[in-house]
């Protein structure tokens, strides 16, 4: 992600092994051991030479040059040569150069899913007499972590999970921090109800993982010599939910009222609304296409104003990106005047303000989803003169909840995963029959095409994931097996009608029509979260935005 100018860039760019060239490698797969107890760090040799007995220091995903929290320090244990399924062990004197592809022992603890790594300062039995500690004027910047466009790049399919036998909780969540490490695309998280939530890219996805977890990554017993019979029988019973997936929460309107938020001890203020972000910007941030952390502001402000037609005030008034600090799909901007605005006091916090606006998009206040494709403006501040009663307990928690009531009063919406479907089939006529089937679940083809030279045709097709479960089956026995399909996430669609809306009846055991999905999807997933089932808007507000919002809500029923 640095200069390709620079001392290292040029290291690696002519694969250096001397003794003065720092050491630059990059892990891009952590490989377990055959009981799942350990990890190897899979990755490649850019820049100077690694041993056995290095003391390392790895920097993760998370890692910038203005926060090194995601840093850590490990001494290298082994080192191997990979080949196919079977490893050459390298000898403890003997070390291994730029352009090798390596295995690491010992350092597993410190990586989740890709990682970059240097000498530590403190070496004295390497070669290596180049640290880039060392160079000030060069600071070593990280690889860009993997992406994964043919699986979609975003995991959207979910479960709960919970053991059996409550002892076995700790065996469990050391076994999905190993899933974690092993499967690129697979996430886990605790919600606030306490229940553990694994993140997919589909049933099978989900299928591999949960078969691990329970036969080898969470038998904290098993050896290299354990059959597969004892190792599922020292691993853990593991209840799992119906599967579900993940949504979005998003705006369709500007704000109707201009939001204000104090903080509790009265002597601040915050002003702000919410617009839906222009097309594809979302996309655009996500993507890593506009690195607000490494260009200055009058470039940030040439890309708006000449990409996307943004005025020059609104283009150099971008302060940062949310919920991810570097692909956030939401922004932030201070459209402040300095005439009414004291610039000074609102840059001492701003760091507080961004703080809370990305912990309010990463919880939206819909469901507690994360929030995509909005604009937030900070349109007026009031701030206290003294530094102690704008410190960052009174601003983050006013930040927020200024965000959320942007977000309630700029007519909210949910957004569904979709998936892009690729069906092939053994003549056209058998499409005409599964057509029924994908309308069913809320499908539609695209389009299809004969494959050439071969009896077969292939159809492309939408279908929404959270209507995806038990489509393959239900395809297989439909056709007869004359069908086979295949599904990647494709992008994020509005669902339709208004989450909102209280006057819909939902009936158990019955579908709800298209226009009661929203509200639906929104009862349900507050209800498993552990959360009132409907959102009371006006606890996000003020007592004197209150008034103002009962009646324009008056006027417009009226």
């Amino acid at each position: 992600t640095g200069s390709l100018q620079s001392k290292i860039a040029k290291s690696m760019l002519t694969c250096s092994s001397t003794s003065t060239s720092p050491l630059v490698v990059h892990i891009t797969k952590l490989l377990s051991s055959t009981d799942g107890q350990s990890f190897s760090a899979f990755g490649r040799i850019y820049s100077g030479s690694i041993a056995a007995g290095d003391k390392v220091r790895v920097l993760g995903e998370n890692y910038t040059k203005e926060d090194d929290e995601d840093e850590s320090f490990a001494i290298v244990s082994g080192v191997s040569i990979p080949q196919g399924r079977r490893k050459i062990g390298v000898g403890s004197g003997s070390r291994v150069g730029a352009g090798n592809w390596v295995l690491l022992d010992g350092i597993d603890g410190a990586i989740s899913k890709t990682a970059t790594l240097t000498l530590a300062d403190d070496n004295s039995n390497n070669n290596n007499t180049s640290n880039i500690d060392s160079e000030e004027e060069e600071p070593l910047q990280i690889f860009r972590p993997l992406k994964f466009p043919q699986a979609g790049n975003e995991s959207v399919m979910k479960l709960a999970v919970e053991p059996l036998n409550p002892a076995e909780l700790p065996k469990m969540v050391e076994g999905l921090r190993r899933i974690s490490k092993s499967y690129p695309m697979a996430q886990t998280r605790v919600e606030e109800s306490g229940e553990h939530v694994l993140f997919g890219t589909g049933e099978m996805y989900l299928d591999c993982i949960m078969h691990d977890l329970r036969n080898v990554y969470s038998s904290g017993t098993a050896t290299t010599t354990t059959t597969t019979t004892n190792r599922s029988n020292s691993g853990v019973e593991i209840k799992v939910s119906d599967p579900v997936v993940a949504f979005r929460e998003t705006v369709s309107e500007s704000s109707s009222l201009q939001c204000y938020a104090e903080t509790p001890n009265r002597k601040n203020k915050l002003t702000m609304v919410a617009e839906p972000l222009d097309d594809n910007l979302a996309e655009i941030f996500e993507g890593g296409k506009v690195d607000l952390m490494g260009w200055d502001n009058k470039k940030v402000g040439r890309y708006f104003q000449q990409k996307h037609d943004w005025d020059l005030l609104s283009a150099r008034s971008v302060w940062a990106f949310g919920s991810s600090p570097t692909h956030g799909t939401n922004i932030l901007l201070d459209d402040t005047l300095p005439s009414e605005v004291n610039k000074s006091l609102l840059n001492s916090c701003r760091s507080s303000i961004v703080q809370g606006f990305q912990w309010a998009t990463r919880e939206g206040p819909l469901c507690e989803e994360p929030v995509r494709s909005t604009k937030l403006k900070i349109l007026n501040v009031d701030l206290a003169d003294r530094p102690i009663h704008r410190g960052g307990g009174q601003i983050i928690p006013t930040a927020r909840r200024s965000v959320h009531s942007s977000l309630l009063t700029a007519t909210p919406r949910l957004m569904e995963p979709m998936y892009k479907l690729q069906i092939t089939c053994s003549s056209s006529g058998i499409l005409d029959a599964i057509q029924p089937l994908l309308v069913k679940r809320r499908g539609y083809i695209l389009g299809d095409s004969a494959v050439a030279g071969t009896p077969l045709s292939i159809a492309t097709a939408l279908l929404p994931v959270i209507d995806s479960f038990g489509l393959e089956t239900d395809l297989r026995t439909f056709t007869q097996g004359q069908a086979l399909v295949s599904s990647v996430f494709d992008h994020w669609a509005l669902v339709p009608g208004d989450p909102l809306d209280k006057s819909i009846v939902l009936h158990p055991l019955e579908p709800s029509p298209p226009m009661h999905l929203a509200r639906e999807f929104l009862v349900k997933t507050r209800r498993r979260k552990g959360l009132s089932e409907d959102v009371n808007v006006l606890n996000y507000f003020e007592e004197g935005m209150k008034s103002r919002f009962l009646m324009m809500q008056k006027h417009e029923e009226e």
